[in-house]
């Protein structure tokens, strides 16, 4: 299975996210795609679907930026990745050309029991489990950029 790269950059943001300091400082959108090196109008559809999803707040303005809310925080990484990526079977067999094995074919279960297991491996996760040490501390330095010369 492999996840979209749309899904891939909203885990990214919640992380980075998740790492922000309580010092009133909050990031842009903007910081944050240079952070996780995602074109910034990659990274404002994630940020606009992850705010419609209640996981982030967006504020304009000064001293406005993205925070992650508590439900961000401790949502499940397998339910968000459910929802980023939409319904659908690790293949399609009854597309436009349907499969001629479909009706006795043992791959299809086997990769739903497959896709199955993926999630019920981060079902348990949530964002603020994938910031645990080590991952927290490099996205805390990558976050604040070069110290200033």
């Amino acid at each position: 299975m492999r996840l979209t790269r749309f899904t891939d950059v909203a885990l990214r943001v919640l992380m980075r996210l998740a790492v922000t300091t309580e010092s009133g400082d909050l990031p842009t959108t903007r910081e944050v795609a240079a952070t996780m090196q995602v074109p910034y109008t990659h990274a404002a559809k994630v940020v606009a679907r992850l705010q419609h999803l209640g996981l982030v707040d967006a504020r304009r303005g000064r001293g406005g930026g993205l925070a992650l809310t508590s439900a961000g925080r401790s949502a499940s990484i397998g339910g968000l990745v459910r929802e980023l990526e939409g319904p659908g079977e690790v293949v399609d067999c009854e597309g436009s050309s349907p499969c001629p094995l479909r009706s006795a074919c043992r791959l299809r279960s086997a990769l739903r029991l497959a896709e199955d297991a993926f999630y019920a491996t981060l079902d348990p996760l949530t964002v603020g489990d994938l910031t645990s040490s080590p991952t927290g501390p490099v996205l805390v330095g990558i976050s604040s950029g070069p110290a200033p010369g």
